[in-house]
């Protein structure tokens, strides 16, 4: 998968921003406490952002190319409309993340413009702050 996220790298160069509101693909449970990150590394826009428990795709930065959806070990990535009925929430958990102020923190992330120049975020939505720990 290395050799042709490359090539996404260099078509994909200046990304058609969405709103913040409007998703794509979304993280869901099975990310939670595991974090493999795989879909970080696939990423050619760099819009997968890390919270303390889990991951979260940027709306407005995604481009609906689908690596991060192929590289995930943990099958934790789904398109909006291809959501398992039991992973729903994290349709607007995920755009939560970027537009509502996260706990202890004072504005929402927003558009950060790419998850390497923020680091880490080390908070999470209260849904995912809620789910009872998962062990591997």
């Amino acid at each position: 998968m290395v050799g042709w996220t490359g090539c996404l790298r260099q078509v994909i160069a200046a990304p058609a921003l969405r709103s913040v509101s409007g998703m794509t693909y979304v993280i869901g449970t099975a990310c939670v406490d595991v974090m493999h990150k795989s879909c970080v590394a696939e990423c050619p826009v760099d819009c997968i952002y890390e919270g303390a428990r889990t991951m979260y795709i940027h709306p407005g930065e995604c481009v609906d190319c689908g690596a991060c959806r192929i590289a995930c070990e943990a099958d934790a990535i789904y398109y909006e409309t291809d959501l398992p009925e039991d992973q729903l929430a994290h349709l607007a958990d995920n755009a939560a993340f970027f537009d509502e102020a996260l706990p202890g923190r004072d504005k929402p992330l927003g558009a950060p413009g790419g998850a390497a120049g923020l680091g880490r975020v080390g908070v999470d939505t209260p849904l995912v702050a809620a789910l009872p720990l998962h062990i591997a």
